[in-house]
This record gives C-alpha cells, sequence and structure tokens, in this order.
C-alpha cells in the first residue's frame, strides 16, 4: 500500500513539474457548438452545411471556436532614478556658572559640550528593458455581449528533454481584425501573456523546496 502511494504522489509531482501553471483565461481551447438539426440543410457533393459561410459574409472570426492569429510584439521599457541627501547638525554647550550660598559649590567650573552630526546620502536607479515577439494562433472561447471575443491559446515546442509553452489570451475587438484574421498584441484587452519552460534546463535555475524554506525562516 505504501508503494502504490509513494508511486501516486509521484506521477503527480510528476504531472504538476512537466507543466507549468498559467494564469491565462480558461479554457484555452473551445469547439464550436453543435448545429441544430432543424437548421441543417442537406449536404451536397460540394456544399457541405456544418463548413459552409455565405459567400457575401464576413470571414473575419467572431463564433466560439473559430480560429484567428496573434501577432506578439510587446517592447516595454521603464527607468526610475532617485537621489536623497539629508544632514542635520546639532550643537550643545552647557556651563556652571559661580554660585554663592546654595549647595553644589562642587560643580562650579564646569562645562558641558556635546555635538551631534548626521548625514544620508541615498542613490537608486532602476533600467528594465523587455521584448517579446512572435506569432500564436487562438481560439474564441467566447463572445460577449458587446460583439468583442475572448480568445486564449497556447503553443508547446518540445527541443530536446526541455519543453516550452507559449500561451496567450485577452479580449479582441473584431474591428481591429484584418482581412486574414490577424491582430498586433498592442491592440487586445486584458492581455496575459507568457513565455515559459520546463525540463532540465528550467529545473537546474530553480532553488530546491527546502533551501527555500530555511531561506524564509532565517533572518540573516
Amino acid at each position: 500500500m505504501r508503494r502504490l502511494v509513494f508511486a501516486i504522489l509521484l506521477v503527480v509531482l510528476a504531472g504538476c513539474a512537466a507543466t507549468p501553471p498559467t494564469a491565462v483565461h480558461q479554457p484555452m481551447s473551445a469547439r464550436p457548438p453543435a448545429a441544430r438539426a432543424d437548421n441543417l440543410a442537406v449536404n451536397g457533393s460540394i456544399f457541405q452545411a456544418g463548413a459552409s459561410r455565405s459567400l457575401f459574409e464576413d470571414p473575419r472570426a467572431r463564433y466560439v471556436g473559430d480560429t484567428l492569429t496573434i501577432s506578439i510584439v510587446e517592447r516595454n521599457s521603464a527607468s526610475t532614478k532617485s537621489n536623497t541627501k539629508n544632514s542635520r547638525t546639532t550643537s550643545t554647550n552647557a556651563a556652571v556658572d559661580a554660585m554663592s550660598h546654595v549647595p553644589g559649590k562642587s560643580f562650579l567650573g564646569l562645562g558641558v559640550d556635546a555635538n551631534s552630526s548626521n548625514n544620508l546620502n541615498g542613490q537608486g536607479e532602476s533600467v528594465a528593458n523587455n521584448a517579446f515577439t512572435g506569432t500564436i494562433a487562438v481560439t474564441v472561447i467566447e463572445t460577449l455581449p458587446n460583439g468583442n471575443l475572448v480568445v486564449s491559446g497556447e503553443k508547446q515546442v518540445a527541443i530536446n528533454q526541455g519543453h516550452e509553452y507559449i500561451r496567450f489570451s485577452g479580449v479582441v475587438n473584431p474591428v481591429t481584425l484584418s482581412a486574414s484574421n490577424t491582430v498586433s498584441s498592442s491592440m487586445v484587452a486584458d492581455a496575459r501573456i507568457e513565455y515559459k519552460a520546463s525540463g532540465a534546463l528550467d529545473e537546474a535555475q530553480v532553488m530546491g523546496w527546502l533551501a527555500r524554506f530555511f531561506l524564509t525562516f532565517l533572518p540573516f
């Protein structure tokens, strides 16, 4: 029994490690709904009711299950720089003058000087430049009441022992689609773009779970 539980645990862990988690809209693919039988015309040698469209119909994607191409062109650049300077100097002088007919004459002539100085000079600079280009075909998974399309898709590439995952989802306005059903990622609302990998090379760059556990509690 223990061996069985251990084997199941290994399979679950292997499955979790094989496919990285995602934040894109789900599901990442959708099939078109089946047409009602009473709305289907009789199929002929050329005409196929299930795959036909009107001669004057707009060929751009607008139904659930339609596919379109996303041209990923993302270039982001951000920079920030800050300087902080602060200075403070304090000086205090105190002296005990001559006293007569009062106790504490032993403190006559006693002087106290106190000086303090604080200086702060801080500088910070951060620069980020990101670029991501490529193409991916996505599927319409939902049509919104205003006609916009919720799209989502995934591309998997296996190279030797590693896998690369490119995922994309967002909301597309059909007006922005070209005649070839292509739209730039910069014109997609709520866009979520992911480029992840799994395999030996990716695992070598990840800190082990035990090291992360101790790193969380170590105060230094």
